[in-house]
This record gives structure tokens, sequence and C-alpha cells, in this order.
């Protein structure tokens, strides 16, 4: 009995705001006769809807952080050093692993909770994550996740697959396909993976190949275009790591074509 009569004081509590805010309505829809009610309910959904985005933007943005988080424990755990056994070799509070599939798997199963929790784009990142280190348990299955990836609506996710699926086909010694996709890498002009990225990949495979010339071609064109970079200023721009490496394999490969290239400022070559 006690149970129902506070229900029942909570209804008719309800009933009285419902009555008041009727009531409210109503009095403001009177003044505005000849306007029409429609403008008033007209405000009130404007108002309703402000505060439903203001909710759906919180709630968006904490997930969000709480994807981000998620990701980063998955990442955290790809990229610790395996363990060498030897006393303070690592924070004993951390994870430990003794080989790299150890550690592989690990990983996989945190960026699987991420892919099964979140949407995209985190989803798709997360799988990313997973068919690389799918790479070292189950190799195949790797590949053809990251050949699978290399077609996702995320530009960023499928550029990166690509790379690494590049990379791969270059450590198997399938070289015309790893060329073909560093040079759809390098036509891309992607932030992901620079063009200068991608070339020095492709010089990395025709040496492989004994194109000895057409690797010192690509090498030597992207030092040049790198030293010869200014800015807004006119000054010379610090060079990329990329720019860098290249510089570094052209001088081995072809010291002769690496001598002609445009010297260097001072500060040049630096791995930015």
């Amino acid at each position: 009995m006690a149970k129902y009569k506070k229900k029942r004081a909570r209804e008719l509590q309800h009933d009285r705001f419902r009555d008041t805010a009727n009531t409210l309505l109503d009095s403001l829809g009177n003044r505005l006769e000849g306007k029409g009610k429609a403008i008033l309910y007209g405000i009130v959904g404007v108002v309703l809807v402000g505060v439903l985005v203001g909710v759906w933007v919180k709630w968006h943005n904490r997930k969000a952080d709480e994807a981000k988080r998620a990701l980063g424990r998955g990442i955290a755990i790809a990229s610790t050093a395996l363990s060498t056994g030897g006393p303070g070799a690592s924070d004993p509070k951390a994870p430990k692993f003794s080989s790299q599939q150890e550690r592989a798997q690990k990983a996989i199963e945190e960026f699987q909770k991420v892919a099964a929790k979140y949407g995209d784009p985190y989803r798709s990142e997360a799988r990313y994550f997973i068919a690389t280190n799918l790479l070292y348990v189950d190799r195949d299955g790797g590949l053809r996740e990251l050949t699978e990836l290399t077609r996702s609506n995320f530009p960023e996710v499928a550029t990166l697959s690509k790379f690494a699926l590049a990379q791969e086909k270059e450590a198997d010694g399938k070289y015309d396909e790893a060329a073909q996709l560093y040079a759809e890498l390098a036509a891309q002009n992607s932030t992901a993976v620079t063009p200068n990225t991608a070339n020095l990949g492709l010089a990395s495979v025709y040496q492989k190949q004994g194109k000895k010339k057409e690797a010192a071609d690509l090498l030597f064109s992207i030092v040049d275009a790198a030293r010869k970079a200014k800015d807004k200023d006119g000054a010379p721009l610090p060079q990329s790591a990329a720019a860098s490496a290249a510089a570094e394999k052209l001088q081995k490969l072809d010291p002769d074509r690496y001598a002609t290239l445009t010297p260097a400022f001072p500060g040049g070559d630096l791995p930015f």
C-alpha cells in the first residue's frame, strides 16, 4: 500500500507538471494568436533538437576518446620490447613476451575488441593493426587481410595497407608485384605514405632486380628535388627522412651520380 501511494504520488506529480506545461503552452499560444501556434511549437522543436544534438556530440566525443584509448592499448602491446630475461630489462608491471608470435597474438586480441565494439574509422584502423600483427602468426591470413584493406573506404587505412603489402611482397621476392604497389602509392601523393617514401621502396626493388640505372635515377630525383626545395621566404627546407635515406643509398650505389647533386645546405639531410 505504501509503495502504491508513492507510485501514485509520482504519477500525480507528473500529471501536474504536464498540466502546467500545457497551460503555459496554451497561454503563450493565445498571445501569438494570429501568427499561429506553429511558431511556438517550431521554437520548442528547435530547442529540443539543440539539446539532442548537444547530447549526441558529448556521447560521440566520449566514445571517440574511448576508442582511441583502446587502440592505444593494442599499439602499446604491439610495440612492447621482447623480454630478454635479464634483471631490470623492462618495467616489472609491463607485459612480457618471449617471442614476436606471442606478442602479436596478444595485440590481435586487443585490436579485435576494438573492431567488435566501435564503428569506423576505429574498426578499420583496428583491422589494419590486426592484419600487420597477423603476419607473425598466420602470414597468409595477414596478406589476405591487407589485400582486402587496400580497398578500404578510408584512404589512410587503404594507403597504409598497400604500403605494408608492398613491403611484404618485396620481402617475399615478388618484385614485380611490389614495384607496382610502390608505383601506385607514389602516384597517390598521400600524406600517410609520401611519394618519396614510396619511391624509396621502388628504388629498393629496382636495385634487387638488378636495375641499377633505374634505381639511381629514382634516388637522384628524390634527393635533387629535396635539396632544391625552398620555403616561402626562399630558405632551404629541412630534408625528410626519405630524402636523407635516398642520399645515403645513392652515394653507395652510384657515387659519381651523387657527386653531381646540389650540395646539401648545412644541417640538411635531417630525419624530419
